[in-house]
């Protein structure tokens, strides 16, 4: 028998439609312009030099499965649960071992799992940022990053870059009441820019000598085309340092699985903030991550990464040295997934941009990756998405362009 209430229509009729008041936060929230660009490239005939997006030949689809298979088999009442906000302990053992030295023991305790890196930033941000507060970054800087710092409305302080990236000396005027120094050493996302050992240390020293944190964000740290990683300014200053990682460009990014090394009482208070956030990272995920990693798979499978994209770089700067004309710049990275381009003055990289589009061809301008005064003459080229017979086409497309604009 139906029931009576089923006879009447429950729609509520609201002769006065809701003015939405939006707080002042959510004011500060913008559209990513990568994000934004990488809605026109889902079409087939867009080279696409635009996104940062492993390439999906590296992802490990059936040690994966494998993996998911064994989890859900063997313990999927465990992995289909609740778990802790910090995370799965045997994960985090592991990650442990994995960042520490000989000289520098990392230990569980200062690991916090969380849902990609990004969530990372925007916890570090909840946690060290209030409104006005200094915050320090390179120029130029990952865009997420910025994004994510921006929802707190902090000011940003540029800290001066060179061809070598990041100038440790340079923070020495700006430190007094910085609440963080954000920096990316290896193969920086959007430069491909990286710090020598030299630069490392006397940053490591610098900030510790000012009490300033520093955030050390590595995404691409295991990719060295060369397969010899930089050492980590972690194990420099433990005390001082908040490293970030993530198993995005070493397995798969839709996994959305990354963490963070912190001092410990830094830590308790992100996991605090997570807490409130999302509870915890999802458990089968990292079961799964862990059944994957723990008996050295990583060992096998990145050097396959690191021989595809150093093959693929090194076609597009082949194509570059044949295509650009003279008056254009850019890095020669040893590493990462990026190639930075700086053009002749007269050229705006957002007007490039939409000629490059017409024409089939895509990339990020360069000025969103500033926090303050951006270089409309800079843009960015991604290439490990991108087979080496289209990216000499789309490279001699897009210099053509160039040419024509000078």
């Amino acid at each position: 028998m139906r029931s009576f209430l089923c006879e009447i229509s429950m729609k509520i009729e609201n002769p006065n439609p809701i003015q939405w008041q939006f707080s002042e936060r959510a004011s500060q929230l913008q559209s990513s312009a990568i994000r934004e660009i990488l809605k026109i490239t889902q079409r087939p005939e867009i080279i696409s030099f635009a996104g940062g997006l492993p390439s999906p030949l590296t992802f490990p689809v059936e040690r994966m499965k494998a993996a998911y298979d064994k989890v859900l088999s063997e313990t999927g009442k465990q992995a289909l649960q609740y778990g802790p906000t910090d995370g799965y302990a045997p994960l985090r053992e592991w990650i442990a071992g994995y960042l520490s030295t000989p000289d520098c023991k990392i230990v569980p305790e200062q690991i916090l799992m969380v849902s990609g890196s990004q969530q990372a930033l925007d916890l570090l941000g909840k946690v060290l940022i209030d409104e006005g507060s200094k915050v320090l970054v390179e120029t130029p800087s990952y865009l997420g990053a910025l994004q994510a710092f921006s929802v707190y409305r902090p000011e940003f302080h540029s800290v001066e870059t060179d061809d070598h990236g990041l100038v440790p000396s340079s923070i020495e005027g700006l430190a007094e009441g910085a609440r963080l120094l954000y920096s990316l050493p290896n193969f920086q996302n959007p430069t491909g820019r990286s710090l020598s050992i030299e630069r490392r240390r006397e940053l490591v020293e610098t900030c510790a000598r000012l009490g300033l944190p520093l955030i050390e964000d590595d995404p691409y740290g295991a990719l060295s085309y060369k397969g010899e990683p930089m050492p980590r300014m972690l194990n420099m200053n433990p005390d001082g340092v908040i490293y970030m990682g993530s198993f995005s460009k070493v397995l798969t990014p839709g996994i959305r699985l990354g963490y963070v090394c912190a001092p410990l009482p830094l830590v308790r208070r992100l996991e605090l903030a997570k807490q409130a956030a999302d509870l915890h990272t999802a458990t089968l995920t990292q079961m799964v991550v862990h059944e994957v990693v723990k008996d050295g798979f990583l060992n096998e499978h990145i050097p396959t990464i690191r021989t595809l994209y150093a093959n693929q770089c090194q076609a597009m700067l082949d194509a570059m040295e044949e295509q650009f004309p003279a008056g254009v710049t850019w890095t020669r990275p040893e590493g990462g997934m990026f190639i930075w381009v700086e053009l002749p003055k007269q050229i705006d990289a957002t007007k490039l941009l939409d000629q490059a589009i017409a024409a089939r061809v895509a990339f990020v301008p360069g000025a969103p990756f500033y926090a303050n005064d951006p270089d409309t003459h800079t843009l960015r080229l991604s290439f490990v998405t991108v087979p080496p017979e289209r990216i000499r086409e789309g490279i001699a497309i897009l210099g053509k362009l160039i040419k024509e604009q000078m």
